[in-house]
Order: C-alpha cells, then sequence, then structure tokens
C-alpha cells in the first residue's frame, strides 16, 4: 500500500515540477522519462543474462514509443506509459521479480498510469459538459 501511495504522490510530484517550469517542452521531458523508467530494470537485472536479455528488450520497446511519442504523435507515449504500467504487473510471469525491488512493480505500475492519465487529459480535455471535444 505505501509503494502505491509514493508513486501516486511521486507522478503528482512530476506532473506538478514540470507544470511550474512551463518553458520546457513537456513531450521531450515525458518521453525522456518514459525511456528511463524501461532501462530501470536493466539496471535491476543485470546480474541474470535471461532477464537482462528480456528487460534489454523492453526497454527498447519504451524508448521507441518515447521517440515516436516525441517526434511523431503523443499518442505513442500516452501508451507506452499505459503498457510500461501493465508490464510492471506482469512482470512476475515474465521474468525473475526477485531481482527487483520490493513493491516496486506497485509503486512503478502507480506512477506510470498517474502520468499516462494525466497525458491523455491533456492531449483530450473535456469541455464544461463533460464531452471531449476532440471527438
Amino acid at each position: 500500500m505505501n509503494a502505491t501511495l509514493i508513486g501516486i504522490m511521486a507522478g503528482l510530484f512530476t506532473i506538478l515540477v514540470f507544470t511550474i517550469f512551463k518553458r520546457l517542452d513537456k513531450n521531450v521531458i515525458y518521453g525522456l522519462i518514459l525511456a528511463a523508467i524501461g532501462f530501470l530494470y536493466v539496471g535491476y537485472t543485470w546480474s541474470d543474462i535471461s532477464a537482462l536479455i528480456i528487460n534489454l528488450l523492453q526497454a527498447l520497446l519504451f524508448l521507441m514509443l518515447a521517440y515516436f511519442g516525441i517526434k511523431k504523435n503523443s499518442n505513442y507515449m500516452i501508451a507506452g506509459y499505459f503498457l510500461h504500467g501493465l508490464w510492471d504487473f506482469m512482470y512476475g510471469h515474465v521474468g525473475d521479480p526477485s531481482l527487483i525491488p520490493p513493491d516496486y512493480d506497485w509503486f512503478c505500475s502507480t506512477y506510470d498510469f498517474i502520468i499516462g492519465f494525466y497525458l491523455l487529459v491533456l492531449k483530450f480535455p473535456l469541455n464544461r459538459n463533460g464531452i471531449n471535444d476532440q471527438a
């Protein structure tokens, strides 16, 4: 439960910090974060070659989603955050969960979903009637 609360707080803090610094390109900032969170797993799993290979592949996937989210369309980045949140939950079925910190899945997935929802709301804001203006 603490990991989830810390993930929520870290996500909201990230949003607050980059909202205050209005001159920064939010698309680039959130793309860099998405690329970095994929590579955290590489750092945690370097001691196990099979886990390392799996995590290098997932890190490259999220790096590419970040790149295309910055260069082409932010939908790639939004999808990347939600997919990374799902990756956090399914990692125990794909890799060795003992290689990552305890409760990291809850912390990271919560963080990913908070940022993903924020980017989704930025992309598709609701008007006062609760209707998506871009639909």
